[in-house]
């Protein structure tokens, strides 16, 4: 018996040993990537994790999570690390980055452009962060069913707070991001001054006074695939949006949704890394091959998002459908990047105020 079991943890040892040798059945590198799920991550997985996989051998496997801070906070602070690689936006990156959540990320390691542009300069204004590297920029919009609103749909940020003109109900985040912009600008404040007033007392009730004329018309979602849900069972006449979303449903649901740009609101997505995960440095390798340039560019063919990287725009032909629903590709209208800084600064805040409007 002893012989036996002597044999067997032996042989169990070589195979061991064997299984973590390259070439003989080794065990293969993980990394988890945590995004928003749907179109956006789809478009992901074929032009980065894909590509990532055969070139480095490690496998890459995605998870959906809510885009929450507090998500993140909960495995670093105890030490249970799940993810590895989290999308997020940027005043998420800037907070978390500053309560010591993420790695830093060094910048000067980044891939130049494919035209040779350093990527100090082909990346554009504030998606290189200490803690996180810029993806791609997508827009917040408002979308209606051209179906059932013919010509006769919304035009301007103004016709979405006007329930006489426009009656039915509105779809919106419920978050105070975005709307909150969107009602000082139907309210008549200029595009330039809309963080500059929401950054005063007085601003923030304007704000939420302006909220007040169209709540009782609001349908609330809070994951990104509700919109064009809501738009198609006829629940929302309108409804916040993010654009990639509504372009999805229109070409694989065969949907006639329009996009009203005017107001359009762009956030861009970033890569950051969890700090003190397992395989950080895995972790880097691919948030650098998953900025450069090509990756970015592909990622077009799937999802009209624009890319971070000046040398992934000009890599993206004319013949892609998705060129021209770009948020950046000129469109009508009022449009704004979102101020990272305002919301890293005032998000506790403005988060406590919204939900005692809510609740009232």
């Amino acid at each position: 018996m002893f012989k036996k079991f002597h044999l067997s943890a032996i042989a169990l040892a070589s195979a061991t040993v064997l299984s973590l040798l390259p070439g003989t059945g080794a065990a293969q590198q993980s990394l988890t990537v945590a995004s928003w799920g749907g179109a956006y991550t789809f478009s992901q997985v074929e032009s980065m994790h894909k590509p990532f996989e055969a070139k480095s051998g490690i496998k890459v496997v995605s998870v959906d999570y809510s885009g929450a801070l507090a998500e993140i906070a909960a495995q670093v602070k105890t030490g249970n690390i799940k993810w590895d690689v989290i999308d997020l936006e940027p005043a998420e990156a800037l907070k978390g980055c500053e309560e010591g959540l993420f790695e830093k990320i060094d910048a000067s390691r980044l891939p130049a452009g494919d035209d040779g542009s350093a990527a100090s300069k082909d990346f554009g204004a504030g998606l290189v962060l200490p803690c996180a590297i810029g993806n791609i920029t997508y827009a917040n919009v408002i979308a209606y069913d051209k179906a059932k609103m013919g010509a006769n749909g919304p035009k301007t940020l103004e016709d979405f707070f006007n329930v006489a003109k426009f009656p039915g109900k509105r779809g919106i985040k419920k978050d105070p991001s975005v709307i909150l912009e969107w009602a000082l600008m139907a309210d008549g404040v200029a595009l330039g001054d809309v963080y500059k007033v929401l950054s005063t007392p007085a601003g923030v009730e304007r704000a939420f006074k302006k909220l007040d004329t169209i709540k009782s018309n609001i349908v609330w979602w809070t994951a990104g695939a509700q919109p064009p849900a809501l738009l198609a069972s006829g629940e929302v006449v309108m409804a916040h949006a993010w654009h990639g979303r509504i372009v999805d449903a229109n070409v694989k649901e065969k949907k006639d949704f329009a996009v009203m740009w005017d107001g359009q609101i762009q956030i861009p997505d970033m890569f950051a890394i969890l700090k003190g995960g397992k395989n950080v440095a895995a972790a880097q390798e691919f948030i650098r091959f998953a900025t450069a340039t090509q990756a970015l560019a592909d990622q077009a063919k799937y999802i009209p998002y624009a890319p971070a990287r000046q040398s992934s725009l000009a890599k993206i032909p004319a013949s892609n459908p998705n060129k021209a629903w770009l948020p950046n590709a000129g469109h009508p209208g009022r449009a704004m990047l979102t101020d990272a800084k305002f919301w890293m600064e005032n998000s506790d805040d403005l988060n406590k105020r919204f939900s005692a409007w809510l609740a009232r």
